[in-house]
C-alpha cells in the first residue's frame, strides 16, 4: 500500500479525510457499508478497507462503531487526584492498566490526574476507583454527571475547526438486557470486513437485518449520540484542549449550559456534581490546534453564554495517557478488546 499523505497538516483534498471527516456520524447502515464510503472517495471497497486498518493502526482512528448516550445504560464517573510530581507517571500507569478507564489525562491544576471510568452499573465502576485508590494511596474526587448539553459531536478537519453550533443532546431510551450483547459490540468496533454486520450477527445468533433494524433504532430514539468513525482528535492537530469549569448558581446552571452548549467550538458541555473540595458544576471541553485557538473560543462563549460572570478555572491538558471507548456494555474483568480486524 502507498504511503499515507501527511495527516498533520491535510489539505482540503486530503484523500485520508474524504474517509474520516464525513463519516464521523451517519456512517452506512446497509450491508456493505465500505462500498458506500469507497464511492464517495473514488476508491474501491479493499483500497477503504486497507485504509482504515492503517488508521486504526496508526492511531488515528479509535475505531468505527458507536458512541452511546449516557442514559443508554451502564454508569460513568468523572474523577480527579491530586498526584505528586513525582509520582505522576507511576499513578498515571496504574489508572490506565483499570479495563473500565477510558480517559486519562493530565491537566494544570493541583488536581492534576483526570479520569474517566464506565463500567455496567454504579457499583462496578466505584469499585474501579475504590481499587485505584487502595492501589495509589491517594483519595479521588469523583464527579458523577448530572445533565448532559452536548456531548461528542466529531470534528472538521478540513477547516481546522470544531463543531459548530447544535441543538442540545437529548436523552435516550436504554439499551434493553436481551441487546447488551449487539451494544457491547458497538462499543468494540465493526469488524473492517467488506460484510461486517453479518460478522455481528453471526457471532451474535442475530440475522443482519435485525442488526441494522437495532442500530437505526438507537439512532433514532438518541441511545446511541452517533455512530461512525471515532477519531482521536491530537493525531489529526487538534493538539490542544482544556476543560473549562463554573461555579454557576444551581437555579441558573440550566440556562447557562444550554446556551454554551451552543456556541461554536465548545465540544463537550455537561453538569456535573459538586464537590467539597471543587465547587464548580458546570463543564465544557474546547479543542482547538493551538492554546490561543482555544482561548479564543472559551472567552467568547463564556460571555456569549453567560457563564463568564461566574467563578471559573480552565485546565489545559498536559498530556493524554489513555483514550479508548467507554465501557458501559463490556467486561471490565478482562483486559481491553482488540478492535476487530481480518
Amino acid at each position: 500500500m502507498d504511503r499515507l499523505p501527511d495527516i498533520a497538516t491535510p489539505t482540503p483534498d486530503d484523500p485520508l479525510l474524504a474517509l474520516l471527516n464525513p463519516w464521523q456520524r451517519g456512517f452506512p447502515l446497509i450491508v456493505k457499508p465500505f462500498a458506500v464510503v469507497a464511492a464517495r472517495a473514488g476508491l474501491s471497497s479493499a483500497e477503504v478497507i486497507e485504509h482504515y486498518r492503517a488508521l486504526h493502526a496508526a492511531g488515528v482512528l479509535s475505531r468505527v462503531g458507536g458512541v452511546f448516550a449516557p442514559t443508554s445504560g451502564g454508569a460513568a464517573v468523572l474523577a480527579a487526584m491530586r498526584v505528586p510530581a513525582s509520582r505522576i507517571d507511576a499513578v498515571a500507569s496504574l489508572v490506565s492498566a483499570h479495563a473500565g478507564v477510558n480517559h486519562n489525562y493530565e491537566r494544570e491544576h493541583a488536581l492534576n490526574l483526570w479520569f474517566v471510568v464506565t463500567g455496567r452499573d454504579a457499583c462496578e465502576v466505584g469499585r474501579t476507583v475504590s481499587a485505584i485508590e487502595c492501589a495509589s494511596g491517594l483519595p479521588a474526587l469523583r464527579l458523577p454527571m448530572r445533565r448532559r448539553y452536548r456531548i461528542d459531536l466529531g470534528f472538521d478537519f478540513r477547516h481546522d475547526t470544531a463543531p459548530g453550533c447544535m441543538a442540545a443532546a437529548s436523552d435516550g431510551y436504554p439499551v434493553a438486557p436481551h441487546e447488551h450483547a449487539l451494544a457491547a459490540a458497538v462499543e468494540e468496533g465493526l469488524p473492517l470486513l467488506p460484510r461486517p454486520y453479518d460478522a455481528w450477527a453471526e457471532r451474535l445468533g442475530l440475522s443482519p437485518t435485525d442488526v441494522l433494524a437495532t442500530l437505526e433504532r438507537w439512532l433514532a430514539h438518541g441511545t446511541l449520540s452517533r455512530f461512525g468513525a471515532i477519531v482521536r482528535h491530537r493525531e489529526l492537530g487538534f493538539e490542544a484542549n482544556a476543560m473549562t469549569v463554573f461555579d454557576v448558581p444551581d437555579g441558573a446552571v440550566d440556562a447557562c449550559g444550554e446556551a454554551l452548549s451552543r456556541e461554536p467550538g465548545v465540544t463537550l458541555c455537561y453538569r456535573r456534581e459538586r464537590h467539597a473540595e471543587w465547587p464548580y458544576n458546570l463543564y465544557c471541553m474546547v479543542h482547538g490546534r493551538d492554546r490561543d485557538a482555544v482561548r479564543a473560543v472559551i472567552h467568547r462563549a463564556a460571555a456569549h453564554s453567560g457563564a463568564g460572570r461566574y467563578r471559573s478555572a480552565v485546565l489545559f491538558s498536559l498530556r493524554r495517557f489513555k483514550q479508548t471507548g467507554s465501557r458501559r456494555f463490556r467486561d471490565t474483568s478482562t483486559g481491553e478488546m482488540r478492535h476487530a480486524v481480518a
